[in-house]
């Protein structure tokens, strides 16, 4: 593993959601708070930057060109030639209090996404599955901060987190129904909270820690084997990305740093990259 290393110091107040998309080559991700879409094109350093009308917590690519965002107002197609959205599903439309924190795409394309309490407060985050038929709630037990959801390889673990509960949660999927619910990991007092999770090529876990200083990398059992430490302390989320897809890219956050903080963390919110020592499994597009 190498030193993560700025490859974008953009100071994003709270950068999320990085996922590479093949087509053009590119990382993009978003900033919840600020809010807006980016786009990193590491073959020509090209930094692209589309304002968003409202909080969104990820973007992904979808079937047929394009992408789509999910919002605090719910999830929309994105247009990045006209910058254009348009609402696909408000599933939580009654708790306008509520928004969009992170997602994947299963195998069948299916978006799998969760909400979270905006305030950090009320137990009202939940898990979705979102296909052409429309968003269901996947019944897990509601939390204040959902993080994940993340797939293992073979499509039948769905690693979810309780963020504020410092807890890594896995529950077996099997048709697109979510049971077995089970403790994955906990983090310790101390070192941070679970935020982003995504799966390598070799089946294993890596966490974001938020308030951590650090990236985590759990083997499928749940025994951690490695700790990728970072110059600030907010890492929210990891995508595997290049031609080979070795290089790990890391989405940061200046949100709830004090000045001070700040001035000791000047790369706080930065876009940063890091040879993991392993590749990441080809993604897959949104049929929504």
């Amino acid at each position: 593993m190498s030193t993560p290393r700025p490859v974008w110091a953009l100071g994003a107040a709270l950068g999320e959601g990085p996922v590479w998309v093949e087509q053009g080559a590119a990382l993009w991700f978003v900033d919840i708070k600020a809010p807006a879409i980016h786009r990193f094109t590491p073959g020509t350093g090209e930094q692209r930057t589309w304002a968003a009308p409202a909080q969104v917590g990820w973007v992904l690519p979808a079937e047929g060109g394009g992408m789509v965002a999910g919002m605090q107002t719910g999830v929309h197609r994105f247009d990045p030639a006209t910058g254009a959205f348009s609402l696909i599903a408000a599933p939580e439309a009654h708790l306008p209090g509520n928004r969009l924190n992170d997602a994947t795409v299963a195998s069948d394309g299916a978006i799998w996404f969760g909400s979270m309490d905006d305030s950090e407060q009320s137990d009202t985050g939940r898990i979705y599955r979102l296909d052409a038929d429309g968003a269901v709630d996947t019944g897990l037990p509601p939390v204040s901060v959902t993080n994940g959801p993340a797939f293992s390889l073979d499509g039948r673990t769905l690693y979810h987190h309780d963020t504020l509960g410092q807890t890594i949660w896995a529950s077996t999927v099997e048709d697109g129904r979510v049971t077995d619910t089970r403790l994955f990991a906990a983090i310790e007092e101390g070192a941070g909270y679970p935020d982003g999770p995504v799966v390598d090529a070799e089946g294993c876990l890596w966490v974001s820690l938020f308030r951590g200083w650090g990236v985590r990398r759990y083997d499928p059992a749940g025994r951690l084997m490695a700790t990728v430490p970072f110059p600030v302390a907010n890492i929210t989320k990891i995508a595997f990305g290049g031609p080979d897809l070795a290089t790990a890219y890391a989405t940061t956050a200046a949100k709830g740093l004090s000045a001070a903080e700040l001035a000791a963390q000047p790369l706080a919110g930065a876009l940063f990259a890091f040879d993991a020592g392993v590749a990441g499994p080809p993604g897959f597009l949104a049929r929504v």
